[in-house]
């Protein structure tokens, strides 16, 4: 009876003094963390703004509404269709699919390490003969091993690959809350550019006229060499302006084509000629603490420090010995057809344990480097959560400041248009006093004031779309099964020939790259793994 006793507490034993001559956990700490060595995670602290910079403007409101679907505020159905189809064809997109999917396997490998971790059956088969006899005989074994979780080092395991999965949908959220962002920035970039070509194709037709009108009154007399030289100057100079502004268009374009995951092409077809979208003066941002729930970023961040923060369990109980139950089932048998009592089974199960000792630091020094490490990310949390509200703050004075100088410069060019009409009037009627220099630096200042004013505008939409794509907004669209990522019914997607406004695109005319790997089924399964990877 002395004996059983003391079999069986032999490991309580051993367990008692592993945790009184080892680690750094005590007995309550270890029994308070759930029966598991090293620290658990607590959720950081990060530094919010109470609120924005630029609350107080009437412009601004901090209601906390739904923006999972922002660009529909533009009233643009190219938009929209541009918004599906990189949502369902970028390659980057699918990327990050992937990699979640793969985080998905390393949870189920880390939880099958829970359990017995040995299974091994090996057999074997002898023939053989000596002095005229034949000899043969069968061996089968069956061997198995369970380190039994004490110090909680498989469970940290589970618990790491579980943040990491979370992780991997917050990456796959942030990509997406980026290129939907990209999409609309570059669209905006087309709109704006288009709009500057036509202003400036405009003004070039104009000084053509004049060029022309210079070129007669010199053949008749009235003028000297310098008015046509220098209207030619003019000309030439705002024609220059515009190859500039088309290299701007077609690298957005290019960028666009890169999103829609198609090979560079020119998508004017497509996409047509049009003016810079509906923009509203408006914007509903919430408060700078949504940014913690909102932002796939801020949220990857907090996840891989809590994946990393279990490591450091991990790393401590290398301090402590491991415990193992090791059993082996055996089954030999002579050649087919012997009698019973020449077969053997074999069998047996007992305890083992393996302590490292004489480790001459390396396993403290492991639990500092993950120590380490799990500060770092931490660090990198905080200082993700600061670049958010910054983020958005960009974004909102951009929203702003860009409305004060698009009106400014629309009154400047009202004015200048008043006083570019008038002069050319007093030149064409050879006003006494009055010379084609003075025309000519209204003239083109007038064409500068264009350009600005155009740009200003295509400024307002991009900081618009900065403080909804800092916001966080737009993510949300992957937990819809279908796919749907429309907001506005100003255009049906779920026809096979939507009906659309004069001059809208239609998602068939988009470009779709031509089928690889993966299928469009594969694809749209794995859309549907990854909507519900975390629901």
């Amino acid at each position: 009876m002395s004996g059983y006793s003391l079999r069986t507490s032999m490991p309580q034993m051993l367990m008692a003094l592993a945790l009184l001559a080892g680690g750094c956990t005590t007995p309550s700490q270890y029994v308070h963390n759930g029966f598991k060595v090293g620290p658990n995670y607590r959720l950081p602290t990060a530094e919010v703004a109470e609120h924005w910079i630029d609350a107080n403007d009437v412009r601004i409101h901090d209601e906390t509404v739904d923006i999972s679907h922002w660009w529909a505020v533009f009233r643009d159905p190219t938009l929209n269709c541009l918004i599906e189809k990189s949502y369902h064809q970028n390659l980057t997109l699918r990327a990050a699919g992937f990699r979640i999917l793969a985080a998905r396997a390393s949870l189920g490998i880390a939880r099958g390490e829970y359990f017995p971790q040995s299974q091994r059956i090996s057999g074997s088969y002898i023939a053989s003969r000596a002095n005229a006899s034949n000899f043969d005989r069968l061996n089968v074994n069956l061997n198995m091993a369970w380190e039994v979780d004490f110090w909680g080092r498989f469970r940290r395991a589970i618990t790491a690959a579980d943040d990491q999965l979370d992780a991997s949908v917050a990456d796959y959220d942030d990509i997406l809350v980026i290129l939907l962002g990209d999409v609309a920035s570059n669209y905006i970039t087309i709109r704006t550019d288009q709009e500057r070509i036509r202003l400036l194709s405009e003004n070039v037709e104009v000084q053509r006229s004049i060029f022309e009108i210079g070129k007669r009154r010199l053949g008749a007399g009235s003028i000297g060499d310098l008015d046509v030289d220098q209207s030619e100057a003019n000309l030439r100079q705002t024609m220059a302006q515009i190859p500039n502004v088309e290299i701007d268009l077609r690298q957005a374009s290019d960028r666009l084509c890169v999103l829609l995951g198609i090979p560079p092409q020119d998508l004017t077809p497509c996409l047509g000629v049009h003016k810079i979208p509906y923009t509203p003066t408006n914007v509903v941002t919430g408060i700078p603490a949504d940014l913690l729930r909102r932002r796939p970023d801020v949220r990857r961040a907090e996840r891989n420090a809590a994946a990393q923060f279990e490591q450091i369990g991990i790393a401590e109980a290398q301090f402590y010995p491991a415990f193992s139950i090791l059993g082996t089932v055996g089954f030999q048998t002579p050649s087919p057809g012997v009698t019973a009592p020449n077969r053997a089974f074999t069998g047996s199960i007992g305890p083992s344990f393996n302590w490292d000792v004489l480790n001459y630091g390396r396993i403290l020094n492991n639990v500092r480097l993950q120590d380490a490490r799990s500060q770092d990310l931490i660090t990198q949390f905080k200082a993700t959560v600061l670049q958010a509200n910054a983020d958005v703050e960009n974004g909102l004075i951009t929203f702003l400041k860009s409305q004060e100088v698009a009106a400014d410069l629309a009154e400047a060019v009202r004015a200048n248009k008043a006083a570019r009409d008038l002069s050319f009037t007093l030149y064409e009627k050879g006003q006494k006093g009055f010379d084609f220099n003075r025309y000519a630096v209204i003239q083109q200042s007038l064409i500068q004031q264009q350009d600005s004013q155009t740009q200003a505008r295509g400024q307002i939409a991009q900081g618009l779309i900065t403080v909804y794509r800092s916001l966080g907004g737009g993510w949300e669209i992957r937990r819809s099964p279908d796919g749907d990522v429309s907001a506005l019914p100003l255009i049906d997607l779920s026809s096979p020939r939507p009906i659309a406004p004069a001059g809208a695109i239609k998602p068939e005319e988009v470009p779709t790259p031509q089928p690889d790997p993966p299928p469009a089924a594969e694809a749209a399964a794995l859309r549907l793994k990854i909507s519900t990877a975390r629901r």
